[in-house]
């Protein structure tokens, strides 16, 4: 089977900003690099141009003026989504229903008037990488979800793009399906090794397919960094907050510590004023009497989730602690505990 995708493309977005036309300014000057070979997820709430900015990059949208888009450092800034030879999937799959899965995935090929013989080897190739060939001859209405967002991913690689663009292509599906699929999207990336931006706002899909992640907030971005980075040294309270469940206690520091409501924990960082601490459910564990323990709480819900138990714990705070316990917890509402922090863990903003 020949390679589908052609040498991984380098992308630059210079001074791009964009402001519509009835004066709403969705994206600040954005300076912006995408390595080649490299997946960026641009990940961020709904409104915080994540979207406009692939859609610039597609050549969906213009900058405002002075902004450039770059591909191997050459401008394509006027230049349509054809010329640029870009992929796209966007949310819905804008598939056509009165066509095939075939019909479909040629599309591309027959607009670009490539050899019908070409075409049919493309498509063939399409099939079999997406392990779809039964449904060759199916209509878009015959397909459940997973398969459409197949048939989608087949038709933006069939014309071997120079780069792959995904607009929150798995929302629609249900959690069961996006979880499978998430693994097979990141397993063909991989093996493609196509330069990818993946727009999402599900912070468990850019963790998953990410090499770099953009955290966007407000036209801007917050944070860029690897998975391990944005999750472990948030920037900012924003991103702190956007990525996974983090716990917040207020107090103050001490020769001893940081002392709260709940008790006092041991910080082993810098000097630092800061009146409030934060750190991830992973980082506190439930712990017997006769061990250390740096906060006292009690149980104020507990949920079983199956592989492991969510806790909420009252230490005293606004908002009650979160604790993930893998053990076969049996704790009751109201059950006094003993909480031990991870020193390591914490983080003053």
């Amino acid at each position: 089977m020949s390679h589908p995708i052609a040498a991984p493309l380098s992308i630059h977005l210079q001074s791009c900003a964009k402001t519509f036309a009835d004066g709403t300014r969705v994206l600040e000057p954005l300076d912006l690099h995408v390595h080649a070979g490299e997946t960026l997820v641009l990940l961020g709430p709904s409104g915080c141009g994540k979207t406009t900015t692939l859609r610039l990059i597609a050549g969906l949208e213009q900058p405002d003026a002075g902004g450039k888009v770059l591909f191997d450092g050459i401008d394509v800034t006027s230049q349509s989504i054809e010329a640029r030879n870009v992929g796209m999937v966007f949310q819905s799959y804008a598939l056509f229903p009165n066509m095939t899965v075939a019909e479909n995935i040629g599309y591309g090929l027959r607009i670009r008037k490539l050899p019908a013989a070409e075409q049919r080897s493309r498509v063939e190739e399409m099939l079999a990488m997406m392990r779809i060939e039964a449904l060759a001859d199916r209509h878009i209405d015959q397909l459940s979800g997973g398969q459409r967002q197949r048939v989608a991913l087949a038709r933006a690689l069939a014309v071997r793009p120079r780069a792959l663009l995904l607009d929150e292509p798995l929302t629609a599906l249900d959690a069961q399906l996006r979880d499978a699929l998430r693994v097979e999207i990141n397993l063909l990336l991989r093996r493609l090794n196509i330069t990818t931006v993946y727009v999402t706002h599900d912070q468990d899909e850019a963790m998953a397919l990410g090499d770099r992640i953009i955290v966007m907030s407000h036209g801007r971005v917050a944070q860029s960094g690897t998975p391990r980075e944005i999750y472990h040294a948030p920037a900012s309270a924003f991103v702190a907050n956007f990525i996974g469940t983090m716990n917040r206690v207020q107090g103050h520091m001490t020769p001893e510590g940081f002392a709260c409501a709940g008790g006092l924990l041991r910080w082993n960082g810098p000097a630092s004023s800061a009146n409030e601490l934060l750190f991830r459910p992973e980082d506190v564990r439930i712990v017997e009497a006769n061990e250390h323990a740096d906060l006292d709480g009690s149980v104020a819900a507990a949920f079983f989730l199956g592989d492991r138990t969510r806790l909420f714990i009252d230490v005293g705070e606004a908002q009650p602690l979160v604790v993930e316990s893998l053990a076969r917890c049996t704790l009751q509402v109201g059950q006094p505990v003993r909480l031990q922090v991870d020193a390591q863990g914490l983080l003053a903003l």
